[in-house]
């Protein structure tokens, strides 16, 4: 991989032109981009990989439901279905994608969940639904410069800040750091629960925020049980299981369960890996799984599993919660 990146670095120059010429004419106007006369709220990050957006618009999902009429819009990554689909009874992760069916087995009598490449239509076509909603959360559009989101978040991991990093092919970037410029907030995501003060003050001198841009800090608390169709059961009564993985990093996945002590050995995929019958044969023959709650949504339509496959949630807690809270919800209120 390393001698790859060495090879692809002579194109960095050209990918990075073309992404910061791209930002340049939609800021300047000259390549259209939408607005919207309610609250859009888009949560994004620079870098490829897993940075922590689901739980992020979980939280925000958490903060809003009980105040007002939410929906959130996915591109709906490697869904097996084109054009925008919705969340409705018998839906599955083929229609929406893996992260969005998450959301709508977990909210679905709360909130909206759409899916559209298409962002501007896909907000036009959810706001033309029975209720119409009153806030939408963007997931992942953050370089969809074709939607001007009203509030933009971004997320940067703990381990590899974007301030660290360049952009494709050589590094992880899908745009130059530049682009953090655009966002209202900055999330630190992934921090581990003892970061210190000198770490935090450190990443903020790297980062250099904007003076009407707002950091945090976030780190991701598990749940202390596991689930699945018909029960739950506690860590401590877990027996020695599988743990199948197909996310970006299951390392602090992997480091949470072994500082519990467990005894499981790791079946560890691609993110959005698609099993083939024969992984699934496999599975079939495991008494106990535990899965991420993103592979718990494919993997639980297979009935076979019912008994054996349990999922462990997970939460992002924020280091400042009621100050990120407010800054969220002053925003909606301008509308």
């Amino acid at each position: 991989m390393k001698l790859l990146r060495y090879i692809f670095f002579p194109i960095v120059p050209i990918y990075y032109s073309v992404t910061w010429v791209r930002n340049k004419l939609y800021d300047l106007g000259v390549l259209e981009s939408k607005s919207f006369d309610f609250p859009v709220i888009c949560v994004g990050n620079l870098s490829v990989g897993g940075t922590g957006k689901t739980p992020m618009i979980e939280y925000l999902i958490r903060l809003l439901k009980d105040d007002y009429k939410v929906a959130t819009l996915s591109r709906g990554y490697k869904r097996k279905s084109e054009g925008f689909q919705i969340g409705a009874p018998g839906v599955t992760a083929d229609v929406l994608g893996d992260e969005p069916f998450q959301f709508y087995y977990k909210y679905a009598d709360k909130i909206k969940v759409a899916v559209d490449a298409n962002r501007v239509e896909g907000i036009e076509k959810l706001r033309a639904t029975t209720p119409k909603p009153e806030v939408v959360l963007l997931d992942d559009a953050y370089q969809h410069r074709k939607v001007k989101a009203g509030f933009n978040i971004v997320l940067t991991t703990f381990s590899n800040t974007y301030t660290s990093d360049v952009v494709l092919p050589t590094g992880n970037l899908r745009e130059p750091k530049s682009g953090a410029k655009r966002a209202d907030v900055i999330i630190v995501t992934k921090c581990p629960v003892s970061i210190t003060v000198l770490e935090k003050k450190a990443i903020l001198q790297a980062i250099k925020p904007e003076l009407h841009q707002h950091v945090f800090f976030s780190s991701i608390s598990y749940a202390d049980h596991v689930i699945s169709k018909r029960k739950q059961v506690p860590l401590e009564q877990v027996p020695k299981f599988t743990l199948i993985t197909g996310i970006a990093n299951p390392a602090p996945l992997v480091e949470y369960l072994k500082e519990k002590g467990l005894d499981f050995e790791h079946l560890n995929f691609k993110d959005h890996h698609d099993f083939s019958a024969e992984e699934l044969d496999v599975f079939k023959q495991k008494p106990f799984i535990i899965t991420t709650e993103k592979d718990f949504m494919r993997l639980n339509q297979f009935s076979f599993l019912e008994d054996s496959l349990f999922y462990l949630s997970i939460e992002a807690v924020l280091d400042r919660p009621l100050v990120f809270n407010q800054t969220v919800t002053k925003f909606i209120k301008t509308f």
